[in-house]
C-alpha cells in the first residue's frame, strides 16, 4: 500500500508506503548509486529552490531492506497537507534487492519521534505542530483487493469505516504502535500470549509476526506444513484466529490469513522472535489490518479499531 508525495518547489513526485512502524521519511536521490534507486523516482535537490541541505546522514535497517545515505529539509506535500522544513532522507545506498522490486519510491515513516533515525521529526509530528491536521490523529483503512486501494485519513475519523464501533488499547511505549494483547485463541482455546503481550499495529509489515513458538502451535493446530503451506481446498473451513486487546475480541478469518497464489495456499503469519521486558512481542500487519478501520490517535495515544463489515 502506498500513496503519492511530493517534495520540493517545483514539487517532485514519490510514492511512499505508509510504515506504522519507522519513523523517517526518505526517498531516492540522483545520488543514489544503487539498483533500487536507479528504477524508481529520484529526488534532485539542485531542482528545488526550497531544498536546505545538512552535513547529517542517515541510515536505516528494516526488517527487509536497508537504505542509507543524507538529510535534507524541503516541503513536502502529503494529501494535499503542505509541510514546511520538514527532514527528510535522501537515499544514496540501498542494498541488496528488496528496495529495488519495490513498486514504491521510499518510505512514509508515522511512528513516534522516539524511534526516528538521526533525530528526525516525523511528518505526522510536524503536521501536528504547524496545525496542518483539525486532530491528532491519523486513521488507516486497507482494501481487501489491489483496485480498491486504501486510505490514510490525517486528522480525521471516516465515520463510514466506525459503523461497528471503535474500541482498543492503550499504548504501552510510544516508540512503535505498540499496545498490550490480553491473549489469543483459536476455537475458543488459548494458544499463546496466556499472561499477556505486546503488539506493534504496523502497516509496513505484511503479515502477521508471531513468536517462533506460537507459530509452531498455530500451524500445527491450522493443519500446515512448517512452510505454512496448507490445503486451498480445505482453508475456508478453518477457525477465525482471535486476538483479545482490552477486553474485547478482534477475530482474523481464514479469508483473511490464508493467501492463494498460483493455485497454491499459504497461511499469513511469519517467526520473529524479539524479547520484550514485557512479554512476547506480536507484530499486527495487513493480515490484521485489512480486517479492521485503525485510528493511530496521537491525542490519548491509543489505537482504536473498528471492524470492517
Amino acid at each position: 500500500y502506498f500513496g503519492t508525495i511530493s517534495i520540493g518547489t517545483p514539487a517532485q513526485e514519490f510514492t511512499g508506503g505508509g510504515d506504522t512502524g519507522s519513523s523517517n521519511l526518505w526517498v531516492p536521490s540522483v545520488y543514489c548509486s544503487s539498483p533500487g534507486g536507479g528504477n524508481h523516482n529520484r529526488f534532485n535537490p539542485a531542482e528545488s529552490s526550497t531544498f536546505i541541505s545538512t552535513n547529517e546522514s542517515l541510515y536505516i535497517a528494516y526488517g527487509t531492506g536497508s537504505m542509507s545515505g543524507v538529510l535534507g529539509y524541503d516541503t513536502v506535500t502529503v494529501a494535499n497537507i503542505e509541510v514546511l522544513n520538514q527532514m527528510f532522507g535522501l537515499a544514496e545506498t540501498e542494498p541488496g534487492a528488496f528496495f529495488y522490486y519495490t513498486p514504491f519510491d521510499g518510505i512514509l515513516g508515522l511512528a513516534f519521534p522516539s524511534i526516528a533515525s538521526s533525530g528526525a521529526t516525523p511528518v505526522f509530528d510536524n503536521m501536528m505542530m504547524q496545525n496542518l491536521v483539525a486532530k491528532d490523529l491519523f486513521s488507516v483503512y486497507l482494501s481487501k483487493d489491489e483496485r480498491g486501494g486504501g486510505f490514510v485519513l490525517f486528522g480525521a475519523i471516516d465515520p463510514l469505516y466506525t459503523t461497528n464501533g471503535i474500541t482498543g488499547g492503550a499504548l504501552s511505549a510510544e516508540t512503535y504502535w505498540q499496545i498490550r494483547m490480553d491473549s489469543v485463541s483459536i476455537g475458543g482455546g488459548g494458544i499463546a500470549c496466556a499472561f499477556g503481550c505486546q503488539a506493534i499495529v504496523d502497516t509496513g509489515t505484511s503479515l502477521l509476526a508471531v513468536p517462533d513458538r506460537a507459530l509452531g502451535a498455530i500451524l500445527s493446530i491450522l493443519g500446515a506444513n512448517s512452510n505454512g503451506e496448507i490445503s486451498c481446498s480445505g482453508g475456508g473451513r478453518l477457525p477465525s484466529i482471535v486476538f483479545h486487546i482490552n477486553g474485547k475480541a478482534f477475530p482474523v478469518p481464514p479469508r483473511a490469513y490464508v493467501l492463494e497464489s498460483n493455485g497454491y495456499c499459504t497461511l499469513g503469519f511469519q517467526g520473529m522472535d524479539v524479547p520484550t521486558e514485557s512479554g512476547e512481542l506480536w507484530i499486527l500487519g495487513d493480515v490484521f489490518i485489512r480486517e479492521y478501520y485503525v485510528i493511530f490517535n496521537r491525542a490519548t495515544n491509543m489505537v482504536g479499531l473498528s471492524r470492517l463489515p
